[in-house]
């Protein structure tokens, strides 16, 4: 059924969340433009994780097959200590039809997802975002930086962490510095790097991740007390400083890091909007409300979920205000244990990187329940309230 109150819907931020939103509503009826800041696509090319519950959002915007097809699929990851002494073997939790874990490019997702939104003819304005935002009796008066002004029934921020659109509607927020960052960088993967493997040393922790036939990338995240700032052109040197205590594959990996401008280094910042996510027929999803540390390599997922999700609410034809409110009560808790739970992993390598972890955490353990729990049905019927 075509949703009588929602028609046209302007999406802020042509990232994951953006285009597949885009995607998502056009299933339904519903006729999306996207505003994207960025006069240029710019997605940087490491790859991402996507665990079963991503691929199952993913498969209801028909791309799940593809992202398994170009990406790299293994059961789950083996974990070593920092010299490459094997500890234990631990596969992920699955859903049917889905492994436990996909590795693929970001560039390909992103090439996935737009693709996707131009076949439908998707409106988008690039090098623009938004100048003002109105609720009004009969929508949302929306004013872009490229002086196009219009009137929608919706509109959807997926601007991502430092959100322009959770600006105008709720002000400044704070985003937490974890105390750690994260460093990534491209490398061809040897045929016997299967699976995904984790190596937790003294100072850091470091992984290797397929992402396809042919490729793999390095994943390291590092205690950076402060939020130091890095000069670019060292960025190779510094993250093989960071390496020096680790042997086995990382050690072999470390050896390849040759040119600066392939790692990505990003602090990590995390947040969690506190509810609702909404003003009026705005709503943020996404990043923009819920900023995620990446050790469940769940940020992408639970963006994508979102967005899917507001597509079902809106197939039962109800109200925005209705629709929000169910929106809010499916998705916040949900949204808030992967948050909340990444922070306790950060919290506890910290503590193993400056003492001896207390015997009694099971990282294994919590990460799997973590996971399972994200393996509970996504999709139920709607409610009114």
């Amino acid at each position: 059924m075509v949703n009588q109150f929602v028609k046209k819907v302007l999406i802020v931020g042509g990232g994951i969340s953006g285009l597949a939103a885009a995607a998502a509503l056009h299933k339904i009826g519903i006729k999306a433009e996207i505003v994207e800041k960025e006069l240029e696509w710019n997605v940087y090319g490491v790859g991402i994780i996507q665990p079963p519950n991503a691929l199952r959002a993913l498969n209801e915007i028909g791309l799940a097959d593809v992202c398994m097809q170009e990406g790299y699929s293994y059961p789950g990851f083996d974990y070593y200590t920092g010299q490459g002494h094997f500890m234990f073997k631990g596969d992920s939790p699955t859903i049917e039809g889905y492994p436990g874990v996909n590795g693929i490019s970001r560039r390909k997702l992103h090439e996935f997802l737009l693709e996707a939104v131009e076949k439908i003819d998707t409106k988008i304005y690039m090098g623009s975002t938004v100048e003002r935002i109105e609720n009004i009796s009969h929508g949302v008066k929306v004013e872009l930086s490229n002086g196009i002004s219009a009137v929608y029934d919706m509109v959807i921020g997926a601007d991502g962490a430092n959100s322009r659109v959770r600006k105008l509607l709720f002000g400044d927020i704070v985003q937490k510095y974890s105390g750690q960052g994260v460093w990534r960088y491209t490398l061809p993967r040897p045929k016997e790097v299967d699976r995904g493997l984790f190596y937790y040393g003294q100072k850091a922790k470091a992984g290797l991740v397929p992402m396809s036939e042919d490729e793999m990338y390095l994943l390291v995240t590092t205690h950076e007390p402060g939020n130091p700032k890095f000069p670019n052109e060292q960025l190779h040197v510094l993250l093989k400083e960071r390496l020096t205590e680790f042997g086995g594959a990382i050690e072999e990996a470390a050896n390849q890091l040759t040119d600066p401008d392939q790692v990505v280094y990003r602090p990590i910042f995390t947040h969690m909007l506190a509810k609702p996510w909404y003003k009026g027929n705005v709503l943020l999803v996404g990043d923009a409300a819920h900023g995620t540390a990446p050790h469940l390599g769940q940020g992408a997922s639970i963006a994508i979920e979102d967005v899917i999700v507001l597509a079902d609410i809106l197939k039962s034809n109800i109200g925005v205000e209705e629709t929000f409110k169910i929106f809010m009560e499916k998705r916040y808790e949900r949204c808030r244990l992967i948050v909340d739970n990444s922070d306790q992993l950060v919290e506890w390598e910290l503590l193993t990187w400056s003492r001896q972890m207390k015997e009694d955490v099971n990282v294994g353990k919590f990460v799997h329940e973590t996971l399972a729990k994200m393996n509970e049905p996504l999709l139920t019927e709607v409610n009114t309230l």
